[in-house]
Parts: C-alpha cells; sequence; structure tokens
C-alpha cells in the first residue's frame, strides 16, 4: 500500500499528532474535516488528514466511485500509522474514517482514538458484528464525539451497547451525524464543532 499525500496542520514538533480520516462521502478538506484540523492545531497539536484511494481518484478523475472494500482502507490506515510512528499519534476521524480508525487501534499500538460521529449501525437497523463486537473489547484509550440525535447511533441507542471501559463518549447535544443541531434547540453547528474540538484537545493532552 502506497503513502496517501498527507496534509498537515499545526506545529511540526509538537508531542502528539492526531491523524484524521474522512467519511465515506466527503474529503478531507470538506468544512468538517478543515474545521477540525483548524481548531486542533490551534490548540497545540499537529494534525494529519489524508484520503482514502477512492476519494483521492475522486480528486483527480471528478468522478463518484463508492468507497474502497474494508481491506484497503484498513491498509491505508496501517500505512500512515506507520508513516507518524504509532507512540505518538491519535488516530480518527468522519464516520466510516472514524470506524476504520477503530478496527486497527489496538494492533497498531497507537496513542489513543477519536471517531467523530460513530457509524454503530445503518440509519433504522441494529449493529452489525463489525460495527460493535470490537469496541466491546477496544483497549486503546477511546473518545467518541456523538450528535445525541445522530441516526447512526443515538444517545439512547449507544447507552444500551456494552462498550468498552477505555471508551468515553463526548455527546453534542441535539446534534446529527454531522453535530448539526436542530433551529428550535438555540444551538449552533459551529457550537458544537467547537465543544467537540475542546474535548478532543483535552483528551489528547490528557494521555
Amino acid at each position: 500500500m502506497t503513502l496517501p499525500d498527507l496534509l498537515f496542520d499545526g506545529p511540526a514538533d509538537a508531542a502528539i499528532t492526531i491523524a484524521l480520516a474522512h467519511g465515506a462521502g466527503a474529503p478531507m478538506d470538506s468544512a468538517f474535516m478543515a474545521a477540525f484540523a483548524e481548531g486542533l492545531a490551534a490548540e497545540g497539536l499537529r494534525v494529519a488528514r489524508f484520503e482514502f484511494p477512492y476519494m483521492a481518484e475522486r480528486r483527480e478523475t471528478g468522478v463518484k466511485k463508492p468507497p474502497n472494500r474494508a481491506p484497503v482502507l484498513l491498509e491505508t490506515w496501517r500505512a500512515v500509522i506507520d508513516e507518524l510512528g504509532p507512540e505518538n499519534v491519535i488516530i480518527g476521524g468522519k464516520s466510516m474514517g472514524g470506524r476504520m480508525a477503530s478496527l486497527v487501534a489496538d494492533d497498531a499500538g497507537v496513542r489513543g482514538l477519536v471517531p467523530l460521529g460513530y457509524p454503530f449501525h445503518a440509519p433504522g437497523k441494529a449493529p452489525g458484528p463489525n460495527r460493535l463486537e470490537h469496541l466491546e473489547t477496544l483497549k486503546t484509550p477511546t473518545l467518541i464525539c456523538q450528535g445525541t440525535r445522530d441516526a447512526l447511533g443515538t444517545r439512547d441507542d449507544v447507552t444500551g451497547y456494552a462498550l468498552s471501559p477505555a471508551i468515553r463518549v463526548h455527546w453534542l447535544e441535539d446534534g446529527d451525524h454531522g453535530f448539526k443541531p436542530r433551529v428550535k434547540s438555540g444551538l449552533t453547528e459551529e457550537g458544537n464543532w467547537n465543544s467537540a474540538i475542546a474535548a478532543v484537545a483535552d483528551f489528547a493532552k490528557g494521555l
């Protein structure tokens, strides 16, 4: 597996690097990904973003294709971790990117894991084993940032799961899968993003 291009934010000499992968549909420079990279960099952390092969190909050709199969996604993650060094890296990312990170975290020996909107299940469906089973025994210190009304795992859903004691969940009030709240909540998407960024920064500095 060739190493994907890495896009860095934050100080090059930071003690911790947070590697973030995109979700299934949007690239590494989406508004969500850029906000988290820039927000964490402002907290003194180094952030590395990258794209899985199908997304990098879309950038070149403009043709939308579905995500690569899981083995390719996992190998891409391993190449990134090898490049950055597992001992000083926290891995995670948006939805699918964070889920794939969670599948390699223990074996890779990374410092921590930060899924941003974990897809516990498809909308309206129960979790499949590859979405939940490994989270019951995960050893890597983990912070999941999750909207309370995420259709892929609401607060009511997730409180019923037997998650590993290594996992803590930071809830974004009234947030959907991208942490966006409804107007009537009186909250804002930016406010929820900032809450999640602050929680990830605290988590990283506490490791």
